[in-house]
């Protein structure tokens, strides 16, 4: 395979609705950060592009809940989000903004290129309407109960709980996220990208041509979504902010952020180029350039199916040649949660923590969701701190760096005749870059950090095995060839460490007075054996490259952690307002009875929904409800309970509910029967209303 002349370089843009946190940092922008500073050292082209994504509904539910313009929101988290990636030493080429003018431009004319070529399709359809806010339901604006698995709080354009992507009016018992208020449907004007148009080439190019080469997971959830037939997907919506339709007959209506955002890597890139005095089109348009998107697994569908179409129907881009993306990162044990405060942001994390960007490079790397989801703990980020960046990494410099200046001023010795052992152990650390190289061009990157701390190991083993602190009293001439032998270790571990740790890198390379953009220093010459630091060549003076962690402040974060989840719980206990009053009318409507569950079992692959058999008094009924949770279905056979009988049946994942279970939630908002009566004395169709 030809190696490419440049890369491209895309790291998924952030919604500028809150902060960065370590779920973001883990999932896309460390590893993409590490492949980006890898292919720099190799002496590559590189463009590693990203930007601040200011459009879509949650940016907009935002401005409202806090009173506020859209812009004021986007501003505030662009700069807080910039700030954040440029403090932890994310090395974008250009961090950009999908409000810039550059975007505006770039994005109206892909899409008038495609709609001048004939690759949409405008339609008059239904869409979700809400008349209380007299507004269209667009996307996060409306949520419900998710088709495929249940889930009570799907969005209407995907579900975080089994990530399937879908329209508004797929959902199931959708409400406002406005006003709360169900929604009708009303007739409105949108423009199409027919995928199932695209499906055959789509199938080709990945089904076959990235079979091997694309992640499993990343693979998996592109051919079921191919496998279930494409359909056209909407690329515009009824909304007033965002870019507008530049089209005639567009007037009202904006681009959908999912069209408009990876749109935002290439006026980024232009951005970029312009800055520099660049030609954009080559790290777009150029077939010998690697374009690569690393993303979150929820942004799968957008950069392996719709993205490659909308470049594919323009025609002159070219396609991505892989999108490693990663899995979810829990948080002690459970879902990293935004609006919960249940999280570790990153711009807190630099105010607490200063020092210490790499440390939290390397937690994440170490413990990265390459192929599962894993779990961020304190415990464990401690533990690689003390364990690992201190007692190995940090041990081994400081162990060279103290003895050179003790036995030679810090000078680097001339080395006498080499040793088996000596031979042995550069012949191994030789074949260090090429062994971190080939998992890093594999996405590995938890497998190349872990290779990285094998050689710091090797430099403790050697000098462990050599004692140079015994030997310099009977040999100093073997001490010499010893610490010359160190002192490359060190050296390569400077190098290599560049991509996973820059902060430490460039420490370390003040220490040893050797200049980071050397000629002589540059990842390939530890591979040809070359002589890294040469004889006569002064270092500096010893530093503590990492500090230890200690158990108070650990202790800190959980127990903020901790105080957030209170925090969460007593507002969960606050009374909701009383609803707009009804008639008795509209109450007489309703009728409840008293019924026995007869029989309960697991819905097959969902997490909340029992399927109930229940006794009403004027029949036995199936009811499916959300409740498999806070019970098992042992717990609620023989319970007595409170069922809306005369409730429209719906269909949930095949199963037809005929009826609602009534529930509330306690103080402490565990969910609990509305119960008759507790010692059964009721008769099951007793009527209540």
């Amino acid at each position: 395979m030809n190696q490419p002349k440049r890369y491209t370089i895309t790291a998924a843009l952030p919604y500028t609705n809150g902060p960065i946190h370590i779920g973001h940092l883990a999932g896309v922008y460390v590893p993409a950060d590490i492949y980006a500073r890898y292919q720099r050292l190799q002496g590559k082209d590189v463009a590693f592009i990203c930007g601040s994504d200011e459009h879509g509904v949650p940016i907009t539910i935002k401005a409202k809940k806090e009173g506020v313009s859209p812009q004021d929101i986007v501003d505030k988290y662009h700069a807080i989000i910039k700030q954040s990636f440029l403090d932890f030493g994310i090395s974008f080429d250009n961090y950009s903004r999908t409000t810039a003018k550059i975007h505006h431009e770039t994005a109206s004319e892909f899409f008038k290129t495609l709609y001048e070529k004939g690759e949409f399709i405008e339609e008059v359809t239904e869409q979700l309407y809400d008349a209380e806010a007299n507004q269209f339901l667009a996307d996060r604006f409306v949520i419900g109960t998710c088709p495929k698995c249940g889930n009570e709080e799907s969005y209407g354009d995907q579900c975080e709980n089994c990530g399937t992507s879908h329209n508004a009016t797929d959902l199931i018992n959708p409400k406002s996220a406005i006003t709360g208020a169900t929604p009708t449907l009303k007739e409105t004007k949108h423009w199409f990208l027919p995928l199932d148009k695209h499906e055959a080439f789509l199938k080709e190019w990945i089904l076959v041509g990235h079979k091997k080469d694309w992640k499993p997971n990343v693979y998996g959830q592109v051919k079921s979504w191919i496998d279930d037939g494409l359909r056209p997907r909407a690329v515009t919506r009824d909304l007033d902010w965002g870019i507008p339709v530049p089209v005639k007959g567009g007037e009202g209506k904006v681009l959908y952020v999912w069209f408009d955002a990876p749109i935002g890597y290439i006026s980024a890139t232009k951005e970029w180029a312009e800055r520099e005095g660049k030609n954009w089109e080559p790290y777009w348009k150029d077939k010998d350039t690697k374009l690569l998107h690393f993303i979150g697994k929820d942004n799968i569908v957008f950069h392996c199916i719709i993205f490659p179409a909308m470049l594919k129907a323009e025609g002159s881009y070219i396609l991505p040649d892989n999108v490693p993306a990663n899995e979810f990162l829990n948080l002690e044990g459970n879902k990293l949660s935004t609006s919960k405060n249940w999280a570790v942001w990153l711009h807190e994390y630099l105010q607490e923590f200063p020092d210490k960007q790499d440390v939290l490079r390397y937690a994440l790397t170490a413990n990265a969701p390459e192929t599962k989801d894993n779990d961020f703990t304190w415990k464990d980020f401690q533990a690689r701190n003390n364990n690992e960046l201190v007692a190995i990494f940090g041990n081994f410099i400081n162990r060279v760096v103290v003895l050179t200046n003790k036995y030679y001023n810090g000078i680097v010795p001339k080395p006498s005749e080499l040793s088996a052992i000596d031979e042995e152990t550069l012949a191994t650390l030789k074949a260090f870059p090429a062994v971190i190289a080939s998992s890093i061009e594999r996405y590995r990157f938890r497998e190349a950090s872990q290779e990285l701390m094998n050689l710091a190991r090797l430099g403790n083993k050697y000098l462990a095995d050599e004692e140079p602190w015994k030997v310099i009293k009977e040999d100093k001439a073997r001490v010499q060839t010893i610490m010359y032998v160190a002192l490359q270790i060190a050296s390569a571990l400077a190098v290599l460490s560049e991509p996973f740790l820059p902060f430490t890198s460039n420490k370390l390379n003040k220490i040893l007075n050797v200049s980071s953009s050397a000629v002589e220093n540059t990842w390939n010459s530890i591979s040809d054996g070359q002589e890294l630091l040469p004889a006569n060549h002064q270092i500096g003076k010893a530093e503590l490259l990492f500090s230890k962690i200690e158990d108070s402040e650990v202790q800190a974060q959980i127990d903020k952690l901790e105080a957030n989840k209170k925090a969460n719980e007593a507002a969960s206990k606050k009374v909701e307002a009383q609803k707009d009053e009804i008639t008795w009318d509209d109450f007489s409507k309703l009728d409840i009875r008293v019924g026995t569950i007869l029989e309960a079992e697991k819905m097959p692959k969902t997490k909340k929904l029992l399927v109930l058999k229940v006794d009403t008094g004027i029949d036995t009924r199936t009811i499916v409800s959300g409740i498999a949770e806070s019970f098992s279905p042992e717990e609620v056979v023989g319970k007595k309970v409170t069922v809306l009988v005369n409730l429209a049946p719906r269909a949930l994942r095949g199963v037809e509910s005929q009826g609602m279970i009534l529930m509330t939630e306690d103080a402490s908002g565990n969910l609990v029967f509305v119960n008759p009566d507790e010692n059964d004395k009721v008769s099951n169709g007793l009527k209540i209303s």
